[in-house]
């Protein structure tokens, strides 16, 4: 099942083929690779020529080449939120578009809540769905290994207003830290994975997506609250499927009788006649 895209007004993704996408964001149009789309072939059309910026892999990472009067960030927008976006060493930049329908879906839920709720927000990368619950009235921990996506998201909370929202900000690997919170006897209502498929703690503690998720989800399991409203998980591991997605959400969490709706990210390309596939989504709502 593909899930419904939310789109952009200042970002679309405009061809797709051969392994790379050519997007326009925000006033520049940025080429780079894109392992989805292998199952594309280029349109050849003329598009492709002089983007403001390519990225051009060397070894595991690479380098953008850009044209001359490219700033180092700017400033895109959707819907309600703006967001900070730059080009990294290893083809990111700061944003990944097709979440927009998620940070929706947030946002209806939490927004629906007839009470206060408490989010926790793992793999949190630079604080779009941390944004997404703030906006809505949320209180939310926000968690992540990389002090500079941490920067980045106090930023990005910065230009929506939220400096002084309820945001706690931390640097600590996720498993060590869902584990010391459940020995402080804390909670959450609603808890956000968007795990990699492989990484590093700041202290050079070892996450697989393969062989360590099924431990994580028993562990939000215990840290939900007992009257909690839903669970988020994102993949893009590429050996994962719906099915597997499906299932393990199911058997973790199914004793709770949520409703579980599972299925394909997508964006929609210009100049193809099928979207682009972005990863696999969970969305678990227990209330």
């Amino acid at each position: 099942m593909k899930i419904e895209p939310v789109l952009w007004s200042d970002y679309r993704v405009i061809d797709a083929g051969n392994g790379e996408k050519l997007e326009q964001v925000g006033p520049y149009r940025l080429r780079r690779p894109e392992s989805n789309a292998q199952q594309f072939l280029e349109s050849l059309s003329p598009i492709w020529k002089n983007p403001d910026a390519w990225y051009v892999p060397e070894g595991k990472s690479g380098q953008w080449k850009t044209r001359k009067g490219l700033p180092e960030t700017w400033v895109i927008t959707q819907g309600e939120a703006r967001f900070e976006v730059a080009l990294t060493p290893h083809k990111h930049i700061g944003i990944f578009p097709e979440q927009a329908t998620n940070w929706h879906w947030i946002k209806e839920h939490i927004g629906s809540s007839s009470s206060p709720v408490r989010v926790l927000n793992l793999f949190a990368y630079t604080g779009g769905a941390t944004i997404a619950a703030a906006q809505a009235g949320a209180s939310v921990v926000h968690v992540d290994a990389s002090k500079a996506m941490v920067q980045w998201a106090k930023h990005n909370a910065e230009l929506n207003g939220l400096a002084d929202a309820p945001i706690r900000y931390l640097v600590d690997d996720v498993v060590a830290f869902v584990k010391r919170e459940i020995r402080r006897g804390h909670t959450y209502h609603a808890i956000i994975l968007d795990p990699p498929a492989y990484g590093r703690g700041p202290d050079g503690q070892l996450w697989k997506f393969e062989t360590m998720l099924g431990e994580l989800l028993e562990l939000c399991r215990v840290l939900l609250d007992p009257d909690p409203l839903f669970l988020v998980l994102n993949t893009y591991a590429a050996n994962f499927s719906e099915t597997d997605l499906n299932a393990i959400l199911i058997n973790t969490f199914g004793s709770l009788h949520g409703d579980l709706e599972v299925g394909e990210l997508v964006l929609p390309v210009e100049h193809q006649p099928h979207p682009l596939p972005c990863g696999l989504t969970g969305r678990l709502r227990f209330k």
